[in-house]
């Protein structure tokens, strides 16, 4: 049904495609169900003659249920869609696993910068691994990002593993997300964030464990 949709690389990917998947046959049916009612109007109440318009006070119960029945049943699939989402908002955002690989991701006008710890295992030092506009994950790993904004709100999307996230200045939003498969796939801001909105795009390098380490060292700062 969604195959317009980017392949899917992540290991949640599928989990959140099924949340799309309900919504738009929720969505579809009631859609349809609308436009049937509606021409039925068009045909049942059409303009004929001898036959004037009277104003309804919609105070009786037959009245009113066009408006509550409608209502309850709103009600009920967005229940009904909160119940097969929450499992899935959880494993993303919540229940995060222990950290494989943790990258820094920033967002600035108009780039996104990209922070990996050295041989020293910690940040801020002076063999930290920098990348601009490409982030580099070895495949089937964990992978831990902490996410930030330099200056605008930017939002880090990858539509590839089914993740959009808004990057806020002065706050650290962490998340993660598991690769399935090696490629190159973009990277883009969905938040206007200025000028330069458009041109704001990188690319996410997913490889082998060994062609990662290689990708490490060449983008590893001079002794």
């Amino acid at each position: 049904m969604l195959h317009w949709f980017p392949e899917n690389i992540s290991t949640y990917g599928a989990e959140i495609d099924r949340v799309f998947e309900l919504i738009y046959v929720i969505v579809g049916i009631w859609f349809l169900a609308v436009v049937a009612i509606l021409f039925y109007f068009l045909i049942r109440y059409r303009r004929r003659a001898g036959v004037s318009a009277h104003y309804e006070a919609g105070r009786s119960w037959k009245a009113l249920a066009w408006v509550l029945v409608p209502a309850f049943l709103v009600l009920l699939f967005d229940l009904w869609i909160d119940l097969v989402q929450g499992p899935v908002w959880s494993a993303v955002k919540l229940d995060l696993p222990v950290a494989e690989v943790t990258v820094r991701v920033t967002g600035r006008q108009f780039v996104w910068d990209f922070a990996y710890s050295g041989p020293d295992g910690q940040f801020d030092t002076p063999d930290d691994i920098l990348t601009q506009n490409q982030m580099g994950v070895p495949v089937n790993r964990v992978i831990r990002f902490e996410l930030g904004a330099a200056d605008v709100i930017h939002s880090l999307w990858i539509p590839n593993l089914r993740l959009k996230q808004d990057a806020v200045p002065g706050r650290v939003i962490r998340g993660w997300f598991q690769a399935t498969r090696e490629g190159t796939f973009p990277i883009a801001c969905a938040e206007l964030c200025g000028s330069g909105h458009g041109v704001m795009k990188g690319e996410l390098k997913v490889m082998n464990d060994e062609d990662f380490e290689r990708w490490l060292k060449e983008n590893a700062p001079a002794p």
